[in-house]
């Protein structure tokens, strides 16, 4: 028969996660080069995820520390992204004949794709961590040649209020 402990017996599995100010500023070193939160903490000697989070809830500095580490760390993706459109190093690939021997260059497709699904990808966290600096600009007007105007026409919603009022009355 399988029975659980009383609550009096139980313990928490490990020794409870204590804040540790150097590992907070290693955190906050790593968020500011563009690194997630997650993938630092599955690193060797990090704390999980969640215990940051309990950490962040204690302490406002911290709490502000990783915004503002965050917020270096979006434009150093943002600079990530410029850097991998810049780089052609394997655009191109070369074509061998039957033999093996290299006949010229073809481009390689495969690389500009996965190229432009990395932008993409990045592009899309920013605009969602950081959609005010990241994010597409809504902008509702229209340009010099086709201004938008909106025109009221008192006159339509007078006759409105106007049948309205009657309606309510014949109700009465």
């Amino acid at each position: 028969m399988n029975r659980k402990k009383p609550p009096e017996e139980h313990k928490p599995n490990g020794r409870p996660p204590v804040y540790d100010k150097a590992i907070a500023k290693q955190m906050c070193e790593q968020l500011s080069e563009g690194i997630p939160l997650r993938e630092i903490c599955r690193q060797e000697g990090y704390p999980a995820w969640r215990t940051v989070y309990l950490w962040m809830s204690k302490d406002p500095e911290l709490s502000a520390a990783i915004a503002h580490a965050r917020d270096v760390g979006y434009d150093a993706m943002a600079e990530e992204c410029l850097d991998i459109a810049d780089n052609a190093a394997n655009d191109w690939m070369e074509r061998l004949d039957a033999e093996g021997r290299p006949i010229g260059y073809q481009v390689n497709g495969d690389h500009i794709q996965r190229s432009k699904l990395r932008i993409e990808t990045r592009l899309k966290l920013l605009a969602k961590f950081n959609p005010k600096r990241y994010g597409d600009k809504v902008v509702h007007s229209g340009d010099e040649v086709n201004p938008v105007v909106i025109e009221a026409n008192h006159t339509v919603f007078g006759e409105l209020l106007k049948n309205l009022k009657m309606q309510r009355q014949a109700e009465k």
